[in-house]
């Protein structure tokens, strides 16, 4: 299997719902990490598990509509609790309609909000 990765950092701002998490119950920013890996058992007629250039763009596109933004604001956060791990999802799914790479198998978005925390989410496709 090959894999491909590529990370952007961006800030964003949200507060926890439904639960006593202390100081998180209250608007605090986050400096995010996203890892995006892809995953294929081939490359393409050039050598490439995908275009960069063209995963780069829409991890670009897709991390522009988050910076600086209050998660709970944003419609697709509409009744979810804007954790980490539903985030994972949210930006997996958008980065999975965007990247049509045809080799690849998976889809994996790794978000770091800390040095030491992260949350992932996987698409099969």
């Amino acid at each position: 299997m090959y894999t491909l990765s590529v990370r952007r950092d961006f800030i964003a701002s949200h507060y926890l719902i439904g639960g006593d998490w202390g100081a998180e119950n209250f608007p605090n920013s986050h400096h995010y990490v996203l890892e995006l890996q892809l995953t294929g058992a081939s490359l393409d007629q050039h050598g490439y598990l995908c275009d960069i250039v063209e995963v780069e763009k829409s991890l670009d596109e897709t991390i522009a509509r988050y910076r600086e933004q209050m998660l709970n604001d944003l419609p697709e956060f509409a009744g979810l609790n804007p954790s980490l791990e539903h985030f994972a999802r949210l930006l997996a799914e958008q980065l999975n309609l965007k990247i049509q790479a045809a080799n690849i198998t998976a889809l994996t978005v790794r978000l770091w909000e800390n040095e030491s925390a992260w949350a992932s989410y996987t698409l099969n496709r």
